[in-house]
C-alpha cells in the first residue's frame, strides 16, 4: 500500500530530523542518540543484531579536531608580497595530526605538481624525479583531461579516484610532503567555494590512525582561484599556461620560485566513539550469504553561531533521513515475509559526511566477511521525483550487478542509465566505494531522468534545480531556507515545517520510488551469484 509505506517513510524522516538530534552530528550525545532511535527501530520491526557479539551496534573509534581561526595562519611569502590567507574566505587548511595541538612549519618551497598524480597504469607520474621533502606542493583538483576533454588521458571527463581530493592528499603524503595545497575550481570540483568553506572549517572528523597522522601531511588544504593566479604570476609563471601543460603527457613538475609558505595551525583534539548500527534478516537456505542494503545516518550537526537565537542545526532531512528510512522500510518488508534465501543485512554507518569514514572502518573491520557479502545496494538521499523509465547507476561499468539490474529492470520495461555526470565523481563520493575498493559487487544508484509523469523535461528540470543548490545544500536550514530548498525537491526541511514541506504527494513518491527499490532487491535476491573474482576493484 503505497500509501501506507508513505506514512511509514514520513515518520521516519520526520523523527530522523527532529531538532532533538541537533543534525546527527556523529560522536555528540544528540547525535548518537539517533543511532540509538536506528537500533530500536531495527529491533522493533523484526531485524536481529547484526554484530556478533549480540548487538545492533559497531563502534567506530573517532577523533574531533576543531582549527581556530583567530590564532592559526597559513601564509605564502614573495619577493615582494606576502599574502596572509585567511581561513574560510581565502583558503580552507586543517591537520590530520592527532597527537599536537599546534602543529607549524616555516618557509617551505611551493612547487606546482599538476594534478598530483602518480598512475603507472597510466604511464603518468606528476612526482617523476622530484624530492618534495619539506617542500608544499600545489596542484589542480579532478584529472588530466578533465579540462580539454582529451578521452586519452584517464577517463576524459568521467573523474576517476586519482582526481578526487582525498587521492591527493594521500599522494602528497606517500611522496613526504609538507603541505598539500589544491587549487579550488568550480568546474572541475563539481561545487563552489561555499561548499569548501562550510564542509572544511569548522569540527572536523577522523577515524583515530595508528599513527596519529604522523605519516600525512602537516597541512592539507584548498586555496581561491584568484589567490592562486596572483600566486603564480608572482613566481614568473602563467596560471593558463601550467594548466594546459599540467594535462600533457610528459609534464613536468615547476617550482614557484621565489615563494615560501608558513603555517601554524592551533587545534582542539577530542576523541569520541560513534556507531555504525546493523541489523539482519537471516536467510532461509544461505543464510551465511548477505545481501547489503547500506545509507549513512549522520549528517553535519550543528554550525557554529555567536548568535543564541540562530538556529544552526543542519536537520539532514533528504541527507540521508531519506535514505536510512528507505532501508529500514525495506528491512521491515523483507521482514516480514516471505523469508529470503540469502541474509538480508540493514548498515546504517555514520561519519559519511567526514569522507565516508564509518563505511571505510566496517570495510577494515568488517562484521561479516566480505567474501560473504554477494551484493550491496547503497542509498544516498532519495528525491521526491516518482517512478521513472529508467533508472540512473552511478559509476555505470563498475560492477557486474549492473547484468542483474538490466534483467529486473526490463521485467517493468525500464532501462539503466549511465551516470549523467561522471566529471563530477559522484561513484567516489558514497558510501559503496568503501567496499567496491575492497571487491565487494557493489551498486549505487539514484533516480531516473526519464519521468513517468513529465518524461526527460521533468527529470531534467529536477536535476538542475538540485545543481543550483548545491551551494547551499550543507549550510543550517532554517525555515525561510528550507522553504527554499524543498521548493527546489531539496528537501532539507527543518522539521517544525514537516507537515506542510512534506506534502502526501512527495511521500507518495518516495514510497512508489522505495516500492520500485522493494521488487528490485527481491529480483536481486532470486538472480545474484556470489562475487566472481574479477569483480572490479577501485
Amino acid at each position: 500500500d503505497i500509501r501506507h509505506t508513505a506514512a511509514d517513510l514520513g515518520a521516519r524522516i520526520k523523527e530522523l530530523a527532529d531538532d532533538k538530534y541537533e543534525g546527527r552530528g556523529p560522536g555528540t550525545e544528540a547525535g548518537e542518540k539517533a543511532a540509538d532511535w536506528i537500533a530500536a527501530e531495527m529491533k522493533r520491526i523484526g531485524l536481529e543484531p547484526g554484530n556478533p557479539d549480540g548487538t545492533y551496534f559497531q563502534t567506530v573509534k573517532m577523533v574531533s579536531q576543531n582549527v581556530d581561526p583567530a590564532t592559526s595562519s597559513l601564509k605564502i611569502a614573495g619577493p615582494n608580497k606576502t599574502w596572509d590567507l585567511k581561513l574560510g574566505p581565502d583558503a580552507v587548511f586543517l591537520t590530520k595530526d592527532q597527537k599536537n595541538a599546534t602543529v607549524s612549519f616555516a618557509d617551505s618551497d611551493l612547487i606546482f605538481v599538476g594534478y598530483g598524480v602518480v598512475a603507472p597504469e597510466a604511464n603518468w607520474n606528476d612526482y617523476a624525479g622530484l624530492d618534495v621533502k619539506g617542500k608544499t606542493v600545489v596542484m589542480f583538483v579532478n584529472d588530466p583531461g578533465f579540462v580539454t576533454n582529451d578521452a586519452t588521458l584517464f577517463n576524459g571527463k568521467a573523474m576517476t579516484y586519482y582526481g578526487r581530493w582525498t587521492y591527493k592528499y594521500e599522494e602528497a603524503a606517500r611522496q613526504g610532503a609538507t603541505a598539500a595545497i589544491l587549487i579550488h575550481e568550480e568546474k572541475p570540483a563539481a561545487y563552489g567555494w561555499g561548499v569548501v568553506e562550510g564542509s572544511w572549517t569548522g569540527a572536523q572528523s577522523d577515524l583515530v590512525r595508528n599513527d596519529a597522522g604522523a605519516s600525512r601531511a602537516k597541512l592539507e588544504g584548498w586555496i581561491q582561484l584568484s589567490h592562486a593566479t596572483e600566486l603564480f604570476k608572482a613566481a614568473g609563471l602563467d596560471i593558463d599556461t601550467m594548466r594546459a601543460a599540467a594535462n600533457k603527457r610528459g609534464f613536468k613538475a615547476v617550482p614557484m620560485t621565489g615563494l615560501k609558505a608558513s603555517a601554524t595551525i592551533n587545534q582542539t583534539i577530542e576523541f569520541k566513539d560513534s556507531r555504525n548500527v546493523i541489523g539482519t534478516v537471516k536467510g532461509s537456505e544461505t543464510p551465511d550469504e548477505h545481501l547489503l542494503l547500506m545509507g549513512h545516518w549522520d549528517h553535519l550537526g550543528k554550525g557554529p553561531s555567536s548568535d543564541p537565537n540562530e538556529d544552526t542545526i543542519n536537520n539532514g532531512a533528504v541527507d540521508n533521513a531519506t535514505g536510512t528510512a528507505a532501508i529500514l522500510e525495506i528491512g521491515e518488508k523483507i521482514a516480514a515475509g516471505p523469508k529470503p534465501k540469502r541474509s538480508v543485512t540493514v548498515l546504517a554507518v555514520t561519519l559519511e559526511e567526514s569522507g565516508l569514514l564509518g563505511s571505510a572502518y566496517f570495510g577494515e573491520n568488517p562484521l561479516i566477511p566480505l567474501e560473504k557479502i554477494v551484493a550491496g545496494i547503497n542509498i544516498d538521499a532519495m528525491q521526491p521525483t516518482g517512478p521513472a523509465k529508467d533508472v540512473v547507476v552511478v559509476g555505470a561499468g563498475a560492477s557486474q550487478l549492473e547484468d542483474t539490474l538490466k534483467a529486473v529492470l526490463a521485467e517493468s520495461n525500464r532501462v539503466i542509465r549511465p551516470d549523467p555526470s561522471p566529471q563530477n565523481g559522484y561513484f567516489y563520493r558514497s558510501d559503496h566505494i568503501s567496499l567496491a575498493k575492497k571487491g565487494v559487487p557493489m551498486l549505487y544508484v539514484d533516480s531516473g531522468i526519464d519521468l513517468i509523469e513529465g518524461g526527460e523535461a521533468a527529470g531534467v528540470g529536477v536535476e538542475q534545480h538540485f545543481v543550483s543548490l548545491a551551494g547551499i545544500g550543507h549550510q543550517p536550514e532554517s525555515s525561510a531556507g528550507a522553504q527554499l530548498q524543498v521548493r527546489h525537491l531539496r528537501l532539507v526541511v527543518h522539521p517544525t515545517d514537516h507537515d506542510a514541506f512534506f506534502a502526501p504527494v512527495k511521500l507518495e513518491r518516495l514510497a512508489q520510488l522505495e516500492a520500485q527499490w522493494h521488487k528490485r532487491l527481491r529480483g536481486v535476491l532470486a538472480r545474484v551469484l556470489p562475487p566472481r573474482p574479477d569483480e572490479v576493484r577501485h
